[in-house]
């Protein structure tokens, strides 16, 4: 059984600076935090969380009844593709993109769906867009989604989308109607913290997926924190909000990127708020070794950077854009080695061995 990676807090706790995660860095939006203050948890929510799924549908604009909630994007992630599973029949099979999330394999593993290579042939895909862990753009999204036959179903993982920093999405509205996209708002709102999910269903879905999908549910999904969060999601305000960190985040991630760059660091193209990153002497004999003797190191300093390994991409790491104190506290310490462990800067000229 595939094991589960993440970033963030680990056995170690909260690392002083994050850059594993993709929370917004800007941090929390005021006005959320300010809901679940104020949640009533005395109470279970409607079960049918009516007025919930009528507001999220008219944020979108799309009918009530293609609203489905899940306990997080995890938790809908294990859920439709057990109903495909259960639906598709015998020869049903995964496609994912070759750098993704690894719930979508441990999904797919946990409901006995075998992972195939070629698009055509799963009944379940899917995609990320901005993708994770490279935050880029998905240039064959367009075709795969105008090549889907009825019996195919194709989630668009929508997690980054809300914090994309360049670019439009990949898909037309048109197309947008004929898959189902997953949102998590946590991440965007800086409050990862909060298990809520939602996703909204194509114009057309399978009767039978549809009624698995919905018998395969657990009893109120969100609590009534859950429910403040996504309530606080789908207002005007947090649209403005969000504006504005992007205008940050544009200027923090230009200032780290030059950082890094000024230590010989290699940072591949992103659109999103987070990007991988390598470092010369994580290749060849021994990088990879070095890669994760660094990392632990960092981390024992109290700098966390997400290894890509599990992503299919050793030898790299996936880093958050960052406020200014947090790269200033990793880029000194890449400058100036931490304790038992020697050329964390790419350098030569500037390695220090301790």
């Amino acid at each position: 059984m595939l094991t589960p990676l993440h970033g963030g807090p680990d056995a170690m706790g909260v690392p002083r600076h994050d850059l594993s995660s993709n929370g917004n860095p800007c941090g929390a939006w005021p006005a959320a935090l300010q809901a679940l203050q104020h949640a009533d948890a005395r109470h279970y929510p409607d079960p049918a969380y009516t007025a919930l799924r009528r507001q999220l549908g008219a944020w979108h604009g799309v009918a009530t009844d293609r609203i489905v909630l899940a306990a997080s994007a995890s938790e809908f992630i294990q859920r439709i593709s057990l109903a495909v599973a259960l639906t598709a029949g015998p020869e049903a099979a995964v496609w994912q993109p070759a750098h993704a999330y690894g719930d979508y394999a441990r999904a797919a593993q946990a409901a006995g769906l075998p992972m195939t290579d070629a698009p055509q042939r799963a009944s379940l895909l899917w995609a990320c867009e901005p993708s994770s862990p490279l935050g880029q753009a998905d240039a064959g999204l367009p075709q795969r989604v105008a090549a889907l036959r009825s019996s195919q179903t194709l989630v668009l993982d929508q997690a980054y989308e809300p914090l994309r920093l360049d670019g439009a999405p990949s898909l037309d509205g048109a197309a947008q109607e004929r898959v189902w996209r997953l949102l998590t708002p946590n991440k965007a709102l800086g409050l990862t913290g909060v298990r809520a999910a939602y996703a909204i269903a194509p114009r057309v879905v399978a009767p039978a997926l549809w009624a698995r999908l919905h018998a395969l549910a657990p009893s109120w999904p969100l609590g009534a924190h859950g429910v403040a969060l996504l309530q606080a999601w789908a207002t005007p305000g947090c649209g403005t909000w969000l504006q504005a960190c992007r205008a940050t985040l544009r200027g923090w991630k230009a200032r780290q990127i030059e950082g890094l760059r000024a230590l010989d660091w290699r940072v591949e193209p992103s659109i999103a708020h987070f990007f991988v990153a390598s470092c010369a002497d994580w290749a060849g004999d021994g990088g990879l070794l070095k890669l994760e003797t660094e990392l632990a190191a960092l981390r024992r300093h109290g700098i966390k950077l997400r290894d890509c390994a599990s992503f299919g991409l050793p030898g790299r790491v996936r880093m958050a854009v960052a406020a200014p104190a947090t790269q200033d506290a990793l880029l000194a310490t890449l400058r100036h080695g931490v304790p038992a462990v020697s050329a964390l800067d790419c350098s030569p000229a500037r390695r220090v061995v301790q």
